[in-house]
């Protein structure tokens, strides 16, 4: 948050209705002063997602997603910061500060934006001129309607269609070879990147053109697919293509099904299958898992069944086992030999396809499968490989019970873990027993101040510096400290916001769980608890400096001894 001012962002967020951004895109259900759903970032039945109208946050207490309504659109909507931030001022008619925009953004970006999307008009238009380019996609049964859903075109044949259409004057031309459409030769010679293929847009999560995609329509030519170059819009391997259509298409995202062609994606599309994607020509990558499970919770890898497309389905597996958090699944279907999605979706329909995608091998039995296919198991030596490769790789998993059931198959696999006996385990469980019998601790001082000041920031204004509490030793003072400086400087701060300064820190989750909670009573009875918390410690740092001098009396200078006679009368008083 700080490329903008804070005070901007409080103000935003004060006049943001966050039950109305988060209830246009999740069913929410009043309870009380709060609402609940299903967790759009997570799978679950019964809903664990909290939204607080008068903090301003939401929290699942499944899978621990947090935030404000900036938050909720980054993770949500997939935007960036600043374009969050622009979505939320737009609809509380705001304007963010134009100084900070033009320190933050690069001057030509949206002109690189533009220059994409007349770029991708121009080929589009060239496709109604085009009669093998539309033989082309009459042969692969590409309807009308799709080919206006991918705004599917067409490059003309020869070097300088795009760029003399769009200008040749040099700031033009530098626009283009920016948004990577043009090429220069070893002679120096600028011509268009893209000639005589069918051109597939590649779009960003706002639905913006960032990249293209071409196909030959000549066999002879190659490469089959060219796409375009890394620049600063586009990097492939974070983009997914089909992403932005998928989004339209579907209110919520129940898969994703990761196919290998951009004409994958189309067919499958055209025949009511409307979750698919493709990476552009390169391996999955840990940004292309983090990007699918961000936007559904089961992912199916759709790969060819030879060698190539096992080492293809590995990779992806590596990607994904750090990312496979409670609720999250992933799914290997691989293909007969000479099909694709396309052939088979045409030949069979969405029923048949999605039969198959039912029979795909979860990544668990895909794991063990490919790590155990050239190892003995009926031996030691084969149980002690297995194990060694599993380890590493079970251990990126994150803590839940998908990481703990995979290190149980390995257990049961190769034995490797399986070396605690009833003797051993019985002590840590009576002392188990006898903790959870114990009262539980009275909550403290510093705690109690903690959480009302979650509850309602506000109070903390009235709590003026200096904090003669901050020299106390105690878990918690100096977070509370800095909580109460936090809000001295930014008195209209929201719970939200508040917590969204800790959010990389340690105590974020304890936080996030204390701010969730409701607190019985009034602002009146918060007001008078937090003042007689915060009482109570400074009592007890007097308390403390008392007993240091006291300790120290033959050895006090001039100024303690004063000190010391100050601290007794006011305790005597």
């Amino acid at each position: 948050m700080a490329r903008i001012p804070d005070a901007f962002i409080d103000d935003l967020l004060a006049r943001t209705d966050l039950v109305e951004v988060i209830g246009t895109r999740v069913p929410l259900k009043k309870q009380g002063k709060e609402y609940s759903a299903r967790c759009p970032f997570h799978d679950e039945r019964s809903p664990s997602f909290t939204v607080s109208p008068t903090k301003q946050f939401y929290h699942c207490f499944g899978c621990g997603a947090h935030g404000t309504a900036i938050s909720f659109l980054m993770n949500y909507d997939r935007l960036e910061f600043l374009d969050a931030v622009d979505e939320l001022a737009k609809r509380a008619g705001m304007e963010v500060p134009r100084d900070t925009r033009q320190r933050n953004e690069d001057g030509d970006t949206r002109d690189i934006y533009a220059a994409l999307e007349v770029a991708a008009k121009f080929f589009h238009k060239q496709l109604a001129g085009s009669d093998k380019a539309r033989h082309y996609l009459d042969g692969r049964v590409v309807d009308a309607e799709t080919r206006e859903r991918f705004m599917i075109g067409y490059a003309p044949d020869g070097y300088s269609a795009l760029k003399d259409a769009l200008g040749t004057d040099e700031r033009r031309m530098k626009l283009l070879d920016r948004a990577g459409l043009l090429s220069k030769s070893d002679n120096g010679r600028v011509y268009d990147k893209f000639r005589d293929r069918v051109m597939f847009p590649i779009h960003d999560r706002r639905g913006r053109v960032i990249a293209f995609g071409g196909r030959v329509l000549d066999p002879e030519d190659s490469p089959k697919y060219l796409n375009s170059p890394e620049t600063a819009l586009f990097h492939k391997g974070r983009e997914l293509y089909g992403l932005w259509q998928v989004r339209q298409a579907n209110s919520k995202i129940e898969r994703l099904i990761v196919v290998e062609g951009y004409m994958d994606v189309v067919a499958l599309f055209q025949h009511g299958v409307t979750q698919a994607v493709a990476t552009l020509g390169t391996a999955t990558t840990p940004d292309h898992a983090e990007l699918l499970f961000r936007n559904a919770p089961d992912v199916y890898f759709c790969f060819d069944g030879d060698a190539a497309g096992r080492r293809a389905a590995t990779r992806a597996m590596e990607s994904v086992l750090p990312r496979m958090k409670d609720g999250r699944q992933a799914f290997f279907l691989f293909l007969p030999d000479g099909e694709d999605p396309d052939t088979l979706v045409r030949h069979e329909g969405a029923a048949g396809f999605d039969a198959r995608l039912q029979r795909a091998m979860p990544l668990s039995e895909f794991f063990f499968t490919e790590l155990s296919a050239d190892v003995n198991l009926g031996t030691l030596d084969g149980k002690a490989r297995l194990a060694e490769r599993a380890k590493p790789m079970l251990a990126q998993i994150p803590d839940g019970a998908f990481g703990d059931l995979m290190q149980q198959r390995l257990t049961e696999l190769t034995g490797v873990g399986a070396r605690s006996s009833p003797a051993q385990t019985h002590v840590p469980v009576q002392r188990v027993q006898r903790t959870s019998a114990a009262t539980p601790p009275k909550r403290s001082l510093v705690r109690s101040a903690i959480a009302l000041l979650l509850q309602q920031p506000s109070l903390g204004a009235e709590i003026a510096p200096p904090y003669p509490f901050a020299s106390l030793e105690q878990p918690g003072v100096d977070l509370l400290v800095e909580m109460l400086e936090l809000i001295g400087q930014r008195p209209d701060i929201s719970t939200g916001v508040l917590l969204e300064q800790f959010v990389d820190r340690e105590e974020s989750s304890a936080l996030q769980k204390l701010a969730s909670q409701s607190i019985p009573g009034n602002e009146a009875g918060w007001r008078a608890e937090l003042v007689g918390a915060i009482g109570q410690l400074n009592a007890q740092s007097l308390q403390r400096r008392r007993e240091q001098l006291q300790a120290r009396m033959s050895e006090l200078s001039d100024a303690e001894k004063h000190e010391l006679r100050a601290l007794l009368s006011s305790r005597n008083g």
